[in-house]
């Protein structure tokens, strides 16, 4: 593809804008997206990252100042890793965590960006094929249904407590039965 500005140089910045549900594409070569910067609010030498974009995107800054006053801090005043000695500064240059250790130590400040991300949820639940996992799907239906009947006890709501316990009851003699097929 060759770029709409100066239409000679291949297109390597390719750019979609949308906006009141109308789709603009732009296709420009590095040399234009430099020249044109102010326009695309785009400059390659001003140190843009990824890292920067999810930063902004995920308004991380805020959520550091909320997190800050709630959080103890270290006597020198810097949040570190134990085992790595990464700062908190230092991962968001980075984008990228120095050791496993590093999401223990950084945890209240990424668990509030990761619930917003993700819709709330902070586990990984992990996916199983379908056709060896038949027993841990029923598994985990029943946990799932356990939580469930537990939030309607706390919300005294009985009569859909009493239908999710018979769901349960009857996935637990489905687990039962695919047991006894299974030796």
């Amino acid at each position: 593809m060759i770029c709409q500005e100066c239409k000679e140089r291949p297109a390597t910045f390719h750019f979609t804008k949308v906006i009141n549900g109308e789709k603009t594409e732009v296709h420009i070569c590095e040399h234009c997206a430099q020249e044109n910067s102010q326009i695309l609010m785009f400059n390659a030498n001003s140190g843009f990252s990824l890292n920067h974009l999810l930063t902004g995107l995920l308004n991380m800054d805020s959520n550091m100042a909320k997190t800050e006053e709630q959080n103890v801090f270290k006597s020198n005043g810097i949040l570190q890793c134990d085992r790595c000695k990464m700062t908190f500064q230092q991962f968001k240059k980075v984008g990228r965590f120095g050791c496993s250790d590093c999401y223990n130590t950084f945890s209240s400040y990424i668990t509030p960006i990761v619930k917003r991300v993700h819709g709330g949820n902070t586990v990984h639940a992990g996916k199983v094929p379908d056709r060896t996992g038949g027993d841990i799907h029923i598994r985990k239906q029943i946990d799932v249904l356990k939580n469930k009947i537990r939030d309607f006890i706390v919300q005294e709501e009985f009569e859909q407590a009493a239908e999710v316990r018979d769901e349960i009851r009857s996935l637990e003699k489905k687990l039962s039965s695919f047991h006894e097929e299974g030796s």
